[in-house]
């Protein structure tokens, strides 16, 4: 039998160890502060669960644990102080965090005390609890029941009260914030093929702000977007199990900064990628366009050499496929086994969209990939474009890409040794420089540099990954 506590027997509890259990079944909510989110108790571990209606402070004192899916809903917001730790439950019922439409997550941590969101056993391993997941107010090409825009999340995640769609028409719309934070062990399958990920994101709006995040052993993807606006810099994805970035259903924000460590025995039965884009799962023409710009990506894959096979489910660096328009600058992939794929195989011809120039990948290098750029036809009614063409596309003059034999020709310091891992190119690697920003898809919302990937090869912008993270 649950039970609810009432802020008076919060109150009353002795300090310590004791543990308080959050519910509201009812939608009245409680508080994990005294009442007014300002509570002064510290050292305790705190059960929440349930619906949290009321504003909430999570203190860094205390641990949390989500037992369940906790929903914060009713335009309430859940401020988490710096070096907060809450961990989701590995047991029945499998702990998520999920924020609703209107509600709003404030975890701003630091980079000397980032906010932490792993599991509770004391074994932790990839899948164990589900994972964050963020629904917004903006524009998205999903419906649901008929309601074009509105969309229902993946994984098992909506209920009676519809809590788990996303979507609406405002592209400004605040979730909150999430800075200076780690995602470990997270992506459950509550029903098959339909997880939780590391990071769900839903229809998020522009005036969010994601900005310094780390996923670790995803379960399912590391990050994925379902339609929406959000720009994020500084995400980590390391390794993941199934895709780092994917993006859906209309997304188009700006995102720059990407860094991706893969393990190469690591991977999943529906082939794993650093990017994985459609425009929906039909590749239609539904609008709004899946068009999310990527700027300063590292994308280190399984393959430290070419005669390195890992994994045979990891498929490529990019799988660009079903009318997708995302864009990517800047950046590089290193050590894949196919470095760009164009998939043409299903819905409408995603070279359409090369042909037109809304899908664009400029100033990136592919360095040791056994195949470099790689074209699927579609086998029923193939267009007659070739792999041939989509090499050709890529390595055009104009467009400033590259494409080297060997890993070690990108002259990175140590991509792939776990013990001593460096994603720092050298001084005289070709990553060094070449960055461009001139293209008009990069003329807002992103910050200029002139190297190429997410690490900088000296000064400040060289140690951003560093200190809030994690590498084993």
């Amino acid at each position: 039998m649950k039970k609810i506590l009432t802020l008076a027997l919060i109150a009353s509890i002795a300090l310590g160890s004791c543990r308080k259990l959050i519910v509201d079944n009812n939608g009245t909510g409680n508080n994990a502060g005294n009442g007014n989110g300002n509570g002064t108790t510290t050292g305790q571990t705190i059960t929440l669960e349930g619906k949290i209606t009321k504003d909430t402070l999570l203190k860094a004192g205390n641990t949390y644990i989500l037992k369940g899916l906790v929903y914060i809903k009713n335009n309430a917001t859940i401020t988490i102080e710096p070096g907060t730790t809450i961990k989701g439950s590995y047991l029945d019922p499998i702990g998520g965090l999920v924020i609703t439409r209107g509600a709003k997550i404030m975890a701003a941590g630091t980079a000397d005390q980032p906010i932490v969101f792993t599991s509770n056993s004391p074994s932790p391993r990839s899948g164990d609890w589900a994972g964050i997941v963020l629904l917004g107010k903006a524009t998205t090409n999903s419906s649901f029941n008929g309601n074009a825009g509105t969309g229902e999340i993946e994984g098992g995640v909506n209920n009676a009260d519809g809590d788990g769609l996303y979507g609406g028409t405002d592209d400004n719309d605040n979730s909150g914030v999430l800075k200076y934070v780690r995602i470990e062990y997270a992506g459950f399958a509550f029903l098959p093929d339909k997880e939780i990920n590391s990071l769900t994101m839903g229809g998020v709006g522009r005036g969010t702000t994601i900005d310094h995040v780390q996923t670790i052993y995803a379960k399912d993807d590391a990050f994925e977007w379902f339609g929406g606006t959000v720009d994020c810099k500084y995400l980590i994805a390391y390794k993941t199990q199934d895709d780092d970035f994917d993006t859906d259903n209309g997304y188009r924000g700006r995102v720059q900064f990407g860094l991706i460590v893969r393990d190469s025995l690591i991977a999943d039965l529906s082939n794993s990628e650093a990017f994985e884009s459609d425009n929906d799962a039909n590749g239609s023409s539904l609008a709004p366009q899946t068009g999310a710009v990527f700027s300063n990506i590292t994308a280190i894959g399984p393959l430290a050499t070419l005669s390195n096979n890992g994994s045979s489910l990891f498929l490529a660096g990019a799988q660009i496929r079903r009318n997708s328009a995302i864009s990517i600058f800047n950046s590089v992939f290193l050590g894949w086994p196919t470095g760009v794929l164009i998939d043409g195989s299903k819905g409408r011809y995603v070279e359409l969209n090369i042909a037109d120039s809304t899908l664009r990948i400029r100033n990136s290098i592919i360095a040791g990939c056994k195949t470099a750029v790689k074209y699927a036809p579609n086998s029923t009614t193939p267009s007659g474009y070739t792999t041939a063409d989509a090499l050709a596309w890529f390595t055009n003059p104009s467009f400033g890409n590259s494409v080297l034999t060997n890993v070690s020709d990108a002259k990175v310091v140590n991509p792939f040794n776990s013990q001593n891992f460096d994603p720092t190119p050298f001084g005289t690697s070709p990553l060094a420089t070449g960055g461009s920003f001139t293209d008009a898809k990069l003329s807002s919302g992103f910050t200029s540099v002139t190297y190429r990937g997410a690490i900088a090869p000296g000064g400040a912008d060289a140690n951003w990954w560093k200190g809030w993270t994690k590498f084993n």
